[in-house]
């Protein structure tokens, strides 16, 4: 598949905790996994905080340049949740409390605690799907190609686990990870670029780290087409065995 056909993907987090460092993000890495198992391309992700106009600004790009965009945060009672209204917003149309979502809360709730705050969890833009929330019953939802979801970490995998089986994606990324050692990415850089020139199909990238035996190269060449990585892959192979010699 082309990079113009691709099947590509926004992640966008939207709270103020966030971008404080009050709360760790832990919903982008586990989306990214998800993408990356199924074959989406993830191209962007943005934090924001809980702010309409900058959620609004936001969407609307986002949504504009790519396949899907996925969202955590800001659904649920208090005051500052405000993505639902937002998306509703970013995409012209209203909102009010909707009746399957309500359906939903009292699974959880007595109607006599479905008070004026946790019905802000069943307020849902017009012409929206439901995400299924097995946890608390508060579902996200998507309105075109934005998926809302909660920003606590297990909530948002669950309702992730709901929209997987829905979503299009490319086929498998082949990852192929090859051992440089200790040789310093000066060394090998110039080759791997021109290897990199040679092989388009195909992603390569250095990522240097530090482990307890001292400093490590690891070379990662990516692409869907299993050929073409195993070729890129044979010449980054034999470019390292040049400089080991």
């Amino acid at each position: 598949m082309s990079q113009d056909n691709a099947i590509t993907a926004a992640i966008l987090v939207i709270g103020d905790e966030i971008l404080s460092g009050r709360t760790k993000d832990k919903n982008i890495g586990a989306i990214a996994d998800v993408l990356t198992e199924i074959g989406v391309d993830l191209r962007e992700v943005r934090i924001v905080p809980d702010v309409k106009e900058e959620i609004v600004a936001a969407v609307n790009a986002l949504r504009a340049r790519y396949t899907y965009v996925f969202t955590s945060g800001g659904i649920g009672p208090t005051h500052d949740d405000i993505t639902a209204d937002s998306i509703a917003e970013a995409f012209g149309v209203g909102i009010d409390v909707d009746p399957r979502a309500r359906a939903m809360l009292l699974e959880r709730h007595r109607p006599e605690d479905l008070n004026e705050a946790r019905l802000r969890m069943a307020r849902i833009p017009d012409g929206a799907d439901l995400i299924a929330n097995p946890i608390s019953k508060a579902p996200g939802f998507r309105l075109g190609n934005v998926y809302v979801m909660a920003g606590v970490p297990q909530i948002m995998q669950a309702m992730l686990d709901e929209i997987r089986p829905t979503l299009t994606a490319n086929a498998p990324v082949i990852s192929e990870t090859i051992e440089a050692g200790t040789i310093p990415e000066g060394n090998f850089a110039g080759g791997l670029a021109a290897i990199a020139a040679a092989h388009g199909a195909v992603s390569i990238g250095s990522y240097p780290s530090m482990t307890p035996e001292g400093f490590r190269n690891r070379i990662v060449v990516r692409g869907r087409d299993g050929a073409a990585v195993a070729a890129a892959r044979a010449e980054v192979d034999a470019l390292l065995s040049t400089l080991r010699s």
